[in-house]
Parts: C-alpha cells; structure tokens; sequence
C-alpha cells in the first residue's frame, strides 16, 4: 500500500466518525472503516449533496466558498481552513508551472469577480498577489488594455501566464488575433450559456490559431474540491500530488476501478475537514499513470475544465 493509499484510508476512518453527513451516507451503503482496506472499497459522496447538505467535519467554517449556480441552485463548501486552500492550491500550481513570482499573471474572468465567494477567483487572486507586478492582475472585459499588456510583455519576452474562462479566451482572441511565444493560455472552462456549445478540441483548436500558440492549457476543479489537476495540452490531465481520479461504473456507481471509462471520482486529500472522496457528475477515462481524460458530464454541472465548454 502506498503513502497516498494509506492517508486516504486514515482520512475516511477520520471523515467517517466526523462528518455526519458522509456517515450517514456511508451508513446506507452499509460501509464502515472496518470493511475497508482498498482506496477503491470507500464510499464516494456524490457531489450534488453539496447542494442539499452541510458537507462538514466542524461545527464552525472559515470560508464558504460557492458555485455559480448554473443548473439552478448552488454547491456549497464549507471550509474550515482556508490555509488548507491555499497550501494545496500553491503546492499544486508550483508542481506544474513553478512558482507564481517567474511569471505575469493575467486573468480574465468576467462573470466570476461578481462572486467574491468563487473557489477559481480566491485562487487567481492569490497567485496574482505573489506574480511580478507590472501586468499582473484581473482584466474583466478590458481587452484594450490586456491587448497591449500582452504586446509589451511579449516585446519584452517575459514569462506570461493568461488564465480564462472559455467564452472570454475566445471573445478576446476573435478581436485581438496574437502569435504569441512566451505566454501559457490556461482555459478553465465554466461559465455555461454565453454561446453556442463547444468541445474541447473544437475550443482548443480556435484558441490556438487565435492566441498563435502551439497548446492550450486547462485546469480542472470544481467548487467541492480544493485541489486541481492541469493539462498542458490534448485534454490530458495530471493531478496534483493531493489528489487522485478513480473510475466508477456507469452502470453499477459502487463497481471503482483505478483505469477505464466511466464516471469520474475524486481522491482530494486536501478536504480534510469535508469530504475527501467525491463522485463527480463528469465522464471520464483514467489511464495507468494516474492521467486522465473529461469526456463529458452526465447533466450540466458546474465544472472547471469540463469537456463539453460554452465558447
């Protein structure tokens, strides 16, 4: 059994005893600590219960952090610790990328700056704050100016990170076509209904003639998680170092495998204080080295990253 392996069963025994919400829910799959000695044997709380419960080891939180809403009513995560956020989200972006301070950090993320509670928004304010000052900073609907950002960094042949949701990337690119060389693209989906649907590879493509790079990136996460996985290309995603994606029976939800296709369910060692184990509503397929593809959703869940994007 490796480390991962062992902290998530010391996790569950401990979510289990403190969480009445998954007790409950483990309760009715007739699952306890005692029966489980394989990560693949937990129970996985599907996440829609975010929606309807408190989803907590405390009586008391931090921070509430909150979905659009975009299916009708809100996924609500209760954090006891926001350091918890912070360390894991850090750690994850310096495990793909380095650290925040070589780089410009843009955002464009209208839509979400109206919602102080967004997890995406917490975290691109947090990496802005330790980027290089200069350019750094959010751009809402400021293409002139993020135009000319990207001009004079590009001149001045400095690393660039450009992070976005989907639909503006697009918008932004139609009207300001680049050949960009020292900036990443990072898309993070979302932000549903602004136009006509899109999968990733069609998205991918267009940002890729628009922005003049060679790959798009993604990030993947979601308001129930704290931790996130990357693609620096082709939809293929890594997780970070906190988290692991299992593969559930579409058919047979309690049937999880480590590799196939199926629905996709989520290790996150960085929710300690509310549920670690998570059965998304995305469609995946994990492949032997822990990377994984989102090849759909099984309803219109508000996803970051997703593969079906609003562009």
């Amino acid at each position: 059994m490796n480390e991962f392996e062992k902290e998530s069963l010391d996790l569950f025994s401990y979510q289990y005893e403190q969480n009445p919400v998954y007790r409950s829910f483990c309760d009715l799959t007739n699952v306890s600590p005692s029966d489980v000695d394989s990560i693949i044997q937990i129970p996985f709380l599907p996440v829609t219960f975010f929606k309807t419960h408190r989803v907590s080891c405390k009586k008391e939180d931090a921070f509430i952090f909150e979905s659009s809403g975009t299916a009708g009513t809100t996924s609500k995560h209760h954090v006891a610790s926001l350091s918890q956020y912070e360390h894991s989200f850090r750690k994850g972006f310096t495990q793909f990328y380095g650290q925040p301070e070589n780089y410009h950090i843009l955002a464009l993320l209208p839509g979400y700056i109206e919602r102080p509670n967004a997890s995406l928004l917490y975290m691109c304010r947090d990496l802005i704050s330790k980027a290089k000052i200069e350019f750094s900073g959010f751009y809402l609907n400021q293409f002139e100016e993020l135009h000319k950002a990207l001009i004079a960094l590009e001149e001045q042949q400095k690393p660039t990170i450009l992070i976005g949701v989907s639909f503006a990337l697009l918008d932004f690119c139609e009207q300001h076509p680049m050949q960009l060389q020292h900036t990443i693209i990072i898309e993070t989906g979302g932000m549903k209904g602004r136009r006509k649907e899109l999968i990733r590879e069609e998205l991918h493509q267009l940002l890729k003639k628009g922005f003049g790079v060679s790959n798009i990136h993604s990030e993947y996460g979601m308001t129930e998680m704290l931790s996130q996985a990357y693609s620096k290309g082709n939809g293929l995603f890594r997780p970070s170092s906190s988290m692991k994606v299992l593969i559930r029976d579409v058919y047979k939800p309690n049937k999880i495998s480590k590799t196939g296709s199926g629905g996709i369910n989520i290790v996150d060692l960085s929710n300690k204080d509310s549920c670690a184990f998570l059965a998304t509503q995305d469609l995946g397929k994990c492949n032997a080295d822990g990377t994984f593809e989102v090849l759909g959703r099984f309803d219109d869940s508000d996803v970051r990253g997703c593969s079906l994007m609003m562009a």
